[in-house]
Order: C-alpha cells, then structure tokens, then sequence
C-alpha cells in the first residue's frame, strides 16, 4: 500500500474529528437561541395562565437552638407556619406541599379541601402534587387527593418507603403501590413543559430536596420548601443540627444556588415556614399573577 493510501484513514479520521468538534460548539449555541426564543415567549404566554394561592396548612413551635449548628439562636422559641400552595397551570391545579395532618391543624384552622372549596376547587381538580422533601410536616394531607400525580424527589421517596425518621409512609400510601402514579424526580423537573413551573433540586436538608420556580406574569417567585426555615437564616449560612440536616456541604451549596438563581430570575424567595415572608404574598383567597 502506497504511502498516501495508508495516510488517507488518519486523513479522514482528522477530519471526522474536527466536524464532531465544531457539532459539539455548535449545539451549545443552538440550545441557547433556544433558550433565548422560549424565555421571551414565556414572558408573553405561558405565565399568563399561571396563578399562586398561599394555603395555610398548620404551625409548629421550634426551639431554634435547633435550627443553627453554629449556635446562633440560643434558648429562643419560635413559632413558624406550615404553609403549602396551590398553582393553577392554564385548566389544572397542582399542590405544592399539603402540611400537617388535619388532626394537627389546631382548632379554628382548616384543612386544605375546605380552604379550596372556598374558591370553588374540588379534590378531583388536582392533578399534580409537588412534595418539597417527605418530612411529616409536608405530607400531612396528600392522601385526601389520591388522584393526583405525585412527584417527590427519588431518593426521599426511597427513603419514606423504608420507614425514615421524620417520614409517615401512610401519608402518602396512595402512591407506593404498584403502578401508582408517582414519579421520584432527580435533578430539575419541568412540570408542565413551558419552564412556568419548575421543581428545582436543592438537596442537603434531605437528599432529595427540591425547591419550585413558579413564573407568574407579573413576577417570579422561589418557594423554598425547608432550604431555610425563617428569614434570620439567610445571611448566616447556618443549617439545622446534625439529624435536621442530611448533607450540610450540600444544603450550603443549594443554599447558594437559589440565592444566585432568585437575582438572575429577579425572583422573589418566600420562606415557606416564616410568617413574615409568606405575607410577601396576596392573603388568601386572593392570588399572586
């Protein structure tokens, strides 16, 4: 075989190289135009058919000793509230946590059903829950819409299936039989496909945490299921004790993530358990648009 015969597969080989590099640059900048075309078309669309209650689901008096492993808030009490919401996605309904368990309200309180009722929503109208992380505190009521789809992160859910502390399985026993119609989410997940509503994964205070993105027309807003727990955490860095938290490298890193994201998004971050913070928010039953 001559020489230029046996030099043209390198040839071709240089070549096919360069074509798959210049594919590899060439889709990052075709996924951004892309991004670029869906962002502008969601701002005058999609976030038009998206609305946001505040529920009230409970509150819980918390020693806050435990609430910082660098000991910031020694021999305080607090009471934070277990709040959840309801987003309306165009002609569906999604929850967003569902709290304590109706026995655990306290008197005067209602349940969800009831407070939906008020605004003519009934449990057959939610087809989507979203669990920020399976803690008793944030399942408490799912079972009272069975017919929803569940979506909670994978590894919370394997860990509420084996029993884990902090977790009551028969919560959310609808959703651990065979084919039930439940999605363990890893990573991002975009609920509806149009990037209006988006389960952001936040682990550290569980390892399957997960925050949601909601975009309303006039606004953009971070619910953090329990990123933080009251709004005296967000300068200090500070994670619950050891047994609050699962991964503290990881819950400071989603900590970070979530305040770079609520500046890049302009997006407004409500502290689901602080009080002060959910009050950012239109009182039910009106709505954020």
């Amino acid at each position: 075989m001559s020489e230029a015969r046996a030099g043209r597969p390198q040839v071709k080989h240089r070549l096919q190289q360069r074509r798959e590099k210049r594919l590899r640059l060439a889709v990052p900048a075709a996924v951004l135009s892309l991004l670029t075309l869906r962002g502008h078309a969601l701002s005058e669309t999609a976030s038009a058919g998206v609305e946001l209650w505040r529920l009230d689901c409970g509150e819980v008096e918390v020693p806050l000793d435990l609430m910082s492993d660098v000991f910031a808030y020694p021999r305080q009490k607090n009471t934070l509230t277990d709040s959840c919401y309801l987003i309306r996605h165009h002609d569906e309904y999604m929850l967003w946590d569902t709290g304590l368990r109706a026995d655990e309200l306290g008197p005067g309180r209602k349940t969800i059903v009831q407070q939906l009722a008020h605004i003519g929503v009934a449990p057959a109208n939610i087809a989507v829950i979203g669990i920020s992380h399976f803690h008793y505190d944030h399942t408490g009521q799912a079972s009272s819409f069975p017919e929803a789809r569940l979506l909670i992160g994978e590894s919370d859910l394997e860990l509420l299936v084996r029993g884990a502390k902090l977790g009551r399985r028969e919560d959310l026993q609808p959703w651990l039989t065979s084919g039930a119609n439940v999605e363990g989410v890893v990573g991002d997940k975009d609920i509806f496909g149009d990037g209006t509503v988006v389960m952001l994964a936040t682990p550290g205070h569980t390892t399957g945490h997960h925050s949601l993105l909601i975009r309303l027309a006039q606004r953009n807003i971070i619910l953090s299921g329990d990123l933080w727990h009251f709004a005296a955490q967000l300068p200090r860095n500070g994670v619950p004790v050891p047994g609050g938290t699962m991964d503290r490298a990881a819950a400071l890193a989603s900590m970070d993530r979530i305040h770079q994201a609520a500046t890049n998004l302009n997006a407004q971050l409500i502290i689901q358990y602080d009080p002060s913070d959910i009050d950012k928010l239109p009182k039910f039953p009106l709505s954020a648009k």
